[in-house]
């Protein structure tokens, strides 16, 4: 068992096994698919010292990250949060016209290209060598590196510091944290801000969204911990807001500490924290009992479904829907394929479940009785895109937090 990710305490204890998984967002070639892929455990653990959620389990960062097929551009939904939390970030900070903005996990640029709006002068930093072109294509220039003190050390050498910093979607993925914050005290101007967007823990809890657990999120944060994090370090979380993109996130703002007092939201927000039971171990331990009941549920309506004669497919696939397909033993003989909007996906086949993707267009060439929704935060998107197959009878299967089907 690993120590404690945040304070490296060996008190770290185990409250839901998921099994082994292969990694989550690694689509197959059919050549891929022939030789066989890797497999890792995926358990989430409770830290009994500082109360951090995390996996105990570790990949290593390369293996998941320098090929990647997830882009935020392929969702209208996402666009515009992104360049919503742009505009936000530049009144939040009052950052003037052509101020330096980092985006670490910058992926397709599309946040970036909210900054670029704005006036601002933008800077990428990622692993994924695939995504490079994109970033290319759009002028935007794009270091493909890995965030840590010395990457720091280099970008700041060469463009100067940054008036922010941006991590949306990738603060939990960082294995190595104070690495990571020495490199923000490197990189971050003194009165500079770092602004996270991450899965909240609250609402994972609220939403029993156990699928959100795969090992690119080696972390699970909640407000507590990032003031565990960043306090001893020099920084504070000085606000915070809670929002209900990717089914539930918390927006943080940190800079050192002196440079402007807290919020009165933070102090609510970690009152909340309490209220709620964390960060204790009994939430998680509810967690785990309502997983395996989603498993039981989605298990018993796909064998029905079956029995009936009905057609199965299913729509959108994330890197949470591997961890519930593998999790609830769902394979091609379930689900006749996986419709996505991704080219980068399509015409692959899932880690595990060997499921293939094809593209959207399929869903009214087969018209397929029922849709798996294994995008389920994007739910009231996908049926106003898909309002044609719904009018012909199509209906859409919910998995979480418990199984419905929306007729």
């Amino acid at each position: 068992m690993a120590r404690c990710i945040l304070c490296q305490s060996s008190d770290v204890e185990v409250v839901l096994d998921l099994g082994k998984m292969a990694l989550a967002n690694k689509f197959l070639t059919k050549t891929e698919l022939e030789a066989g892929e890797p497999a890792y455990p995926l358990r989430l653990a409770h830290c009994s010292s500082c109360g951090h959620v995390q996996l105990p389990d570790r990949v290593p960062p390369a293996a998941m990250f320098e090929d990647y097929l997830y882009m935020s551009s392929l969702s209208e939904t996402l666009v515009n949060h992104l360049h919503g939390l742009a505009a936000a970030v530049v009144d939040w900070a009052k950052l003037k016209p052509n101020a330096l903005v980092l985006d670490i996990g910058c992926n397709d640029c599309t946040l970036l290209e909210g900054f670029r709006k704005q006036r601002m002068s933008v800077l990428g930093m990622d692993p994924a060598v695939n995504l490079a072109p994109v970033a290319k294509q759009k002028g935007i220039e794009v270091v493909n590196d890995f965030f840590g003190l010395e990457s720091a050390r280099k970008l700041r050498e060469r463009f100067g510091p940054a008036k922010a910093i941006t991590a949306t979607n990738v603060f939990p993925h960082i294995p190595a944290l104070d690495d990571f914050v020495a490199g923000l005290d490197v990189m971050l101007d003194a009165d500079g801000v770092f602004v996270v967007e991450a899965h909240y823990l609250l609402d994972l809890l609220d939403q029993a969204a156990f699928d959100t657990i795969y090992h690119e999120h080696v972390s699970y944060w909640s407000l507590d911990a990032m003031q565990k994090l960043f306090n001893p370090r020099g920084f504070e979380v000085v606000d915070c807001e809670r929002l209900p993109i990717h089914h539930g996130q918390l927006r943080a703002f940190i800079q050192r500490k002196g440079v402007r007092p807290a919020s009165a939201a933070v102090t609510a927000r970690l009152a909340q924290e309490r209220e709620y039971g964390v960060p204790e171990r009994a939430p998680l331990e509810k967690l785990a009992a309502q997983a395996h009941e989603v498993r039981r549920q989605l298990r018993r309506t796909l064998d029905e479904l079956k029995a009936k004669g009905m057609k199965v497919a299913g729509y959108g696939a994330p890197a949470k829907g591997s961890t519930l397909l593998t999790f609830a033993g769902v394979d091609a003989g379930d689900l006749q394929w996986i419709a996505d909007r991704s080219p980068l996906k399509q015409g692959r086949y899932t880690p595990d479940s060997h499921i293939p993707v094809v593209s959207t267009e399929r869903i009214l060439q087969d018209q397929p009785d029922y849709l798996l929704v294994l995008a389920w935060n994007f739910v009231d998107e996908i049926v106003r895109q898909q309002a044609d197959y719904r009018s012909r009878g199509g209906k859409f299967i919910l998995p979480v937090p418990e199984v419905k089907i929306l007729q």
